[in-house]
């Protein structure tokens, strides 16, 4: 149960180091929802971190819930940058809040949510990024599952 849960944990901080290396290192800015996938793997290397001290097999069920809502977010995302559903207004459009100017457009440039910045096979960071969650959550919930027999 507790390797599963840190294999799974270490898979969360692969994706968090990845994302970080695109946009250090590859210089692509992050979107308003990529800033939200992330939030689900941070909080599942925490979860790892806590596992490893207190193994219980309820922190690896909440770490496959958070890691699968994850995977939602990353979904949610791929359909906008595939036009099909829309995402939010503030990484959609343009800048809303006062007065629409050239100066204000150049003031804050907006990152949108519905561009694909990078793609392999067809697929973009978004839908990857869920494809691997469902994987690691799948994980953290057969740790779950084997945990029961210690139970």
């Amino acid at each position: 149960m507790k390797k599963l849960a840190l294999l799974a944990a270490l898979g969360s901080l692969a994706m968090m180091l990845g994302a970080w290396g695109f946009e250090y290192i590859g210089d692509l800015a992050p979107c308003k929802l990529c800033l939200w996938q992330r939030w689900p793997h941070k909080i599942a290397i925490l979860l790892g971190v806590v596992m490893y001290f207190m193994p219980n097999r309820w922190i690896a069920a909440l770490g496959g819930i958070v890691v699968l809502v994850g995977a939602g977010i990353a979904f949610y995302h791929a359909g906008v940058e595939l036009k099909l559903w829309t995402g939010p207004d503030t990484c959609t459009g343009l800048p809303t809040d006062g007065p629409l100017t050239v100066e204000a457009l150049w003031a804050r440039p907006v990152v949108r949510c519905d561009d694909i910045a990078w793609s392999l096979f067809g697929i973009s960071m978004a839908g990857w990024n869920g494809i691997i969650s469902i994987g690691l959550g799948a994980t953290w919930l057969l740790a779950f599952w084997k945990g029961r027999k210690a139970a």
